[in-house]
């Protein structure tokens, strides 16, 4: 695996999220290319969620934390200084299978600095129970992109105060608060950041590649469409209804519809769940402008969703989308 040195430092995550990208799009062959960065207090929601449901405004503006969207599925995340970030790039399609491989690579590592890490959950890390490590994936053509988080010495009470997650998730995870679910690295090594930085470079990298200013320029021409506030809040329609339900595997699922005259006229779904597909074209598309039924709903969608998202299946899918009914 090649690591990806960026000279730019004090950047914020756009710049990092643009550099996947550009690695995947503009300079990766066949090799595998990782590399780390650390951002200012940045609460990043993941693509389908609305950012009403997920983030305290007031509070990350009374406190200067940037907000951003990533373009990943999965949850919302406070980061700051005290947080490690990964980013992996792979000429790989399977996202699925490269997504369970990179965690294992990740635990591993861990491991070899002598701390008692395992994967747990969907996407997470744990350290005797306690998840030190989130993280989420997504793709473009012919490239997969995993990122994730490594939690050293986070801001814990600015991470419960700027993620509002949703009673329904808090007891599905059996927690009465954040802290007792989170784990912090620097309590169970005494390597300093800085060299868990290092041990990771050279446990997972066996060459470097330093980015040039040609390629930084070419990294924020992408960073603009992330700095947009069309992307950032873009994903916010407006509804008439919603159905919204939390999925064992699959996480927390809210469909948004806009029905006129009992069809369906604008259809979305939001949530933490992992998107593997094209979702657009397989799913919301095909029940645009559709009657508002069981039977309409059923055969507008493709028998098999999980390759769109992931552990989905269509009775569930259409189960969240028809209305519950009436007591």
């Amino acid at each position: 695996m090649i690591y990806i040195d960026v000279p730019e430092k004090n950047r914020l995550t756009s710049f990092y999220l643009a550099t996947e990208e550009y690695v995947a799009r503009h300079i990766a062959d066949n090799e595998d290319y990782f590399f780390i960065w650390q951002v200012p207090p940045t609460v990043m929601v993941g693509r389908n969620q609305l950012i009403d449901n997920e983030i305290n405004l007031p509070y990350c503006r009374e406190k200067g934390i940037h907000l951003l969207r990533r373009k990943s599925g999965g949850g919302c995340i406070y980061v700051d200084e005290g947080c490690l970030l990964f980013s992996y790039i792979t000429h790989n399609d399977q996202v699925n299978l490269v997504f369970t491989q990179y965690i294992d690579r990740i635990v591993q590592m861990l491991r070899q600095l002598g701390i008692n890490a395992e994967a747990g959950g969907r996407n997470d890390i744990l350290i005797n129970g306690k998840k030190v490590s989130g993280n989420a994936f997504y793709h473009v053509p012919q490239w997969s992109i995993v990122h994730g988080t490594m939690l050293y010495d986070t801001n814990l009470q600015n991470m419960v105060a700027s993620i509002t997650p949703s009673q329904q998730k808090l007891n599905s995870k059996g927690v009465q608060s954040v802290r007792q679910h989170i784990a912090l690295l620097k309590d169970y090594t005494t390597l300093s950041i800085e060299e868990v930085k290092r041990q990771t470079k050279e446990f997972l990298c066996s060459s470097a590649l330093t980015l040039t200013e040609k390629d930084i320029k070419g990294i924020e021409e992408i960073e603009q469409d992330y700095l947009s506030d069309e992307f950032t809040y873009g994903n916010n329609p407006r509804y008439t209804m919603t159905n919204k339900q939390r999925i064992e595997n699959v996480g927390e699922l809210e469909v948004l519809m806009e029905l006129k005259n009992n069809v369906i006229k604008h259809v979305n779904i939001m949530g933490d769940y992992f998107l593997t597909g094209d979702l657009d074209n397989a799913i919301l598309k095909p029940l645009q402008n559709i009657p508002y039924t069981k039977q309409a709903i059923e055969a507008a969608l493709p028998e098999q969703v999980n390759h769109i998202i992931r552990n989905l299946n269509k009775a569930q899918l259409v189960n969240l989308i028809v209305e519950p009914p009436k007591q």
